[in-house]
């Protein structure tokens, strides 16, 4: 009884397991397509891509990147490139990163930027690309 017990509840456990992989993924996918979209509109009105750097935790320094592109949140700690790929920009920088700069990996994208902070610290994607360029989406 006991054993058939924990293997439903195990069984249980995947299940709800997997399920919360789809739904991730199928926000990772949606905010995807729109960084892709936003990135083509962003280009098509001219909207001049910077160089984007990455700042050390707790505001340690920072490191010059190679990508181009545009700042996600008012911190900076977020961005997306020219061609819609998303990266976060913090990170743990050491003196060579300081000196040499370094190349981040690009990261899934959240639906809503810092979820889960503090009060104030979250916002939606949708909001953040709509701050860089007003109307981008029937451009």
């Amino acid at each position: 009884m006991a054993d058939d017990w924990a293997g439903k509840r195990a069984e249980a456990v995947r299940v709800q397991a997997e399920r919360l992989r789809q739904r991730q993924d199928a926000e990772h996918t949606r905010a995807e397509e729109m960084l892709r979209r936003f990135a083509e509109a962003a280009r098509a009105a001219g909207l001049d891509p910077e160089p984007l750097v990455v700042r050390g935790y707790g505001g340690r320094g920072t490191a010059r990147t190679p990508l181009r592109g545009w700042y996600l949140r008012v911190d900076r700690s977020a961005g997306v490139t020219t061609d819609g790929t998303f990266y976060v920009l913090t990170a743990p920088l050491g003196l060579l990163d300081r000196v040499r700069g370094m190349r981040p990996e690009p990261s899934r994208p959240p639906l809503t930027l810092g979820a889960g902070g503090k009060d104030g610290e979250s916002v939606p994607l949708a909001d953040a690309l709509e701050r860089l360029l007003p109307g981008w989406r029937t451009r």
